[in-house]
């Protein structure tokens, strides 16, 4: 299940994409540890990799839809092969991975774009190794899309000038086009939004610093009378600010790749140090508390991959028709980030003081999975984004034809006109019970399906009150339980295509049972909490079903770790 260097081929994909991504492992593994742990530690600008990814055409033939790809068969937007380039450079460090994440979202606005001279222009940049930039925070407003300093003044031209300051904007420092998000000065409310495109060579763009003290460039930057030519603009009025979300949409899917990349580049060390550690004549592993940490990692991590891939096939098949991938999209920055976290700090606890050497991958690790949940408004934003959706998606099921596992090399167009960014809560569902029904003989899947039965139960019975509905830290305790079934329904559906055996399955809801025993407790101490919403909450606390055997059968393939990679120095 684990991405391994050694072994690695992605064989769903073409035979261009597998040729690119096994020469980019190349690159790393012939680059070799030292070096990687060198210039993160120095904070090193990587031109190598960026040399190289303009070598091999990597962003180009990645990110230019087939429209604007002058004929290249080989060029078109593939959430499939996306999700596999962003698992690589995540497991070979957060850096590389976030240069080619802010690439992409810099991009979104332009492919969503009519202006077919911009649409060009980026197709050019990126041939020629560019990397882009998307301009949207501030430091008074952060990403708050109603609030922005950033003026533009009508030149009377048809063109404007634009003055102002955009902060932490990734890739800002060296972009070749830079998405800039602003407001006329002429115009009040929505209509008077823009997005344009401006280029950081420019002498009117001003570079300020860097704001974080990293290998990465994140910039602040002032535009100072920029000159916006009509053919400089991307999107006006509503239609920049949908640009704005839809690319975030398209964009921040990325976050889970990074988050299961790292933490399997991690396992590898953790794992093969604690089994060769000696202490008290035994190897670390032979500790049943370190058996038991290691494989809900394990078991973890596996459960982060299989919903993110699954998540793939949702977006690939969207359509105006169909825009379940806006619930698994925020599901995906949050939920697989956060578990990220857990998949580290459980290893932890078993390294100790080795995950603090500056020679391992580790230690970056630790540092870099806490900032994936952060970078996209932090988990509480994206949890109360995922309520938005729950009382259709467990109480008014639709039909669709079942999604297919989407690994054929096609053009994402529709992620480009995803249209208005509104009516979230009216977004339909398959029945959720479907997948569980399905794997109703697992003995923690029908556990946990006791427990999203009886939440179903809890917001029919027990609803939160108009009061409660305002008090979004009562909510929060709320979303953590309805996340938990989103996650495993997609996690069942993708683990017959992806080979994943009862045993395993098994183990990942033992996991999903615990959890939301701890979210219904926590829920039981809310302040807001009714008495009848606390009964339920105790009644609905859990013990995963026990299975020495099913234990002994993931812990082999845990050990299986040992060993089976390590960077070449």
């Amino acid at each position: 299940m684990l991405l391994n260097p050694n072994t690695y081929d992605p064989a769903h994909l073409d035979d261009e994409s597998r040729r690119l991504l096994r020469a980019l492992v190349a690159f790393f593994e012939e680059r070799g540890k030292k070096t990687l742990v060198k210039s993160y530690i120095d904070r090193s600008w990587y031109d190598d990799f960026l040399e190289f990814s303009a070598r091999e055409g990597l962003f180009a033939t990645f990110l230019t839809p087939s429209a604007d790809a002058a004929g290249d068969p080989g060029k078109r937007w593939d959430t499939a092969r996306n999700a596999a380039l962003s698992e690589v450079l995540g497991f070979y460090g957060l850096d590389y991975w976030y240069t080619w994440q802010v690439t992409v979202l810099g991009l979104g606005p332009v492919w969503q774009s009519s202006n077919e001279v911009q649409r060009k222009r980026a197709a050019e940049l990126l041939d020629e190794g560019h990397v882009m930039a998307f301009a949207l925070s501030e430091r008074s407003h952060g990403a708050d899309i109603y609030a922005t300093d950033m003026i533009l003044t009508p030149t009377g031209d048809g063109g404007f000038t634009a003055s102002g300051a955009k902060y932490y904007i990734g890739n800002g420092n060296v972009a070749g086009l830079v998405s800039v998000f602003g407001r006329r000065s002429d115009v009040e409310g929505p209509d008077g939004y823009v997005f344009f495109a401006a280029d950081s060579r420019h002498e009117n763009y001003h570079l300020i610093k860097n704001v974080v003290n990293k290998q990465m460039y994140v910039s602040t930057f002032e535009l100072k009378d920029y000159p916006v030519r009509e053919e400089d603009v991307l999107h006006t009025g509503k239609a920049a600010f949908d640009a704005a979300l839809n690319t975030v949409n398209v964009g921040k899917f990325n976050l889970c790749t990074a988050a299961i990349g790292i933490c399997e580049h991690a396992m590898y060390e953790a794992v093969t140090h604690a089994h060769r550690r000696m202490l008290y004549g035994r190897p670390v592993t032979a500790f049943p508390h370190v058996r038991r940490e290691l494989a809900d990692a394990y078991a973890r991590l596996v459960a982060m991959k299989l919903f993110s891939d699954r998540a793939v096939d949702y977006f690939r098949s969207a359509g105006p028709d169909d825009r379940r991938y806006l619930l698994f999209n925020p599901m995906t920055k949050m939920k697989v980030t956060t578990e990220g976290e857990k998949v580290i700090d459980l290893m932890w606890d078993v390294i100790a003081a080795k995950g603090f050497e500056a020679d391992t991958y580790f230690d970056k690790a630790a540092m870099d999975i806490r900032g994936l949940p952060k970078l996209e408004g932090t988990v509480h934003v994206n949890l109360a984004l995922i309520l938005k959706f729950m009382p259709n998606y467990l109480f008014n099921a639709a039909t669709y034809e079942p999604v297919a596992t989407r690994h054929d090399p096609a053009d994402d167009e529709f992620l480009f006109r995803q249209g208005p960014a509104r009516g979230l809560g009216a977004i339909r569902f398959h029945d959720w019970r479907t997948a569980y029904d399905a794997a109703a003989t697992i003995p923690n899947v029908a556990r946990f399906r006791e427990q999203a039965d009886g939440f179903c139960a809890l917001l029919r019975e027990h609803a939160p009150s108009e009061e409660q509905q305002k008090d979004l830290d009562f909510l929060l305790a709320v979303g953590h339980l309805f996340a938990l079934i989103v996650y495993g329904q997609l996690i069942l559906e993708q683990a017959g295509p992806a080979g994943v055996d009862e045993t395993l399955l098994d183990e990942i809801f033992s996991i999903l049972v615990r959890d939301f025993s701890a979210y219904a407790t926590e829920l039981h101490g809310k302040a807001a909490t009714t008495e009848a919403q606390a009964a339920w909450a105790l009644a609905h606390v859990r013990r995963p079903v026990a299975d020495d055997k099913r234990d002994a059968a993931v812990w082999d393939q845990v050990l299986a770790l040992v060993g089976a990679y390590e960077m070449r120095p």
